[in-house]
């Protein structure tokens, strides 16, 4: 065998990873406030088509998968007569749930990213450990009730939900910053980012659980 049909560690795990199962789902979420439709890419190309009937949080949603490499597809339908918490929490748990199930057993991802956004004047900073533990850690320092149309106190619920549906930490932070838009768009920019490394899978650890307790 010559050097150009010598199979490299690389090329047996790029054969290992076009054969494993696509990191593509579609979640549905119905309760008797909200209807979600989600289908999910990991390993996208940063397309989107988003309506929850909120623009700016469909305008965060659309940065998040762009900034993320995913592809995303999501309707959602809200009491939003009532208030906008249902549908943003709801966003929320379904998304991680469609990361939980697009992971499937976790091998080979690096499990934890992190990442600094600057935006503008604003720096923003998210993190995320896939532990199969719930927490979340949420600082906007956002004041103004409504930024655009989003209650901007809702941004807390989503990150919640998200934690919940995925069964991860999120730890994200506004640094400092002056306009509210800016704040809340680096954590979603950050967030997308650092996920994007958790859910990155290493050739190195192909079929190593990132976990010394053999269970995530």
């Amino acid at each position: 065998m010559n050097d150009a049909t010598r199979e490299t560690p690389a090329k047996t795990f790029a054969k290992a990873t076009n054969k494993a199962t696509v990191r593509k789902v579609t979640i549905h979420r119905v309760t008797k406030e909200t209807q979600i439709h989600a289908t999910l890419s990991i390993d996208g190309r940063g397309h989107y088509r988003v309506s929850t009937g909120i623009r700016f949080f469909d305008h965060m949603l659309e940065l998040f998968a762009h900034h993320g490499g995913f592809d995303l597809t999501l309707a959602a339908n809200g009491d939003l007569d009532v208030d906008q918490h249902h549908t943003i929490e709801d966003v929320g748990i379904t998304l991680g749930q469609a990361f939980d199930k697009a992971l499937g057993a976790k091998r080979g991802i690096l499990r934890a990213g992190y990442f600094l956004m600057p935006m503008d004047e604003t720096l923003g900073l998210a993190a995320v450990d896939f532990c199969g533990r719930t927490s979340a850690i949420v600082e906007t320092k956002v004041r103004a009730r409504l930024v655009g149309d989003l209650q901007s106190e809702l941004v807390h619920d989503f990150f919640e939900g998200f934690a919940r549906g995925a069964r991860c930490s999120v730890h994200v932070r506004v640094l400092y910053g002056r306009s509210s838009h800016h704040k809340i768009e680096s954590l979603f920019k950050a967030f997308a980012r650092a996920l994007r490394a958790a859910c990155w899978r290493d050739r190195r650890l192909a079929r190593l659980l990132p976990s010394t307790k053999g269970l995530l």
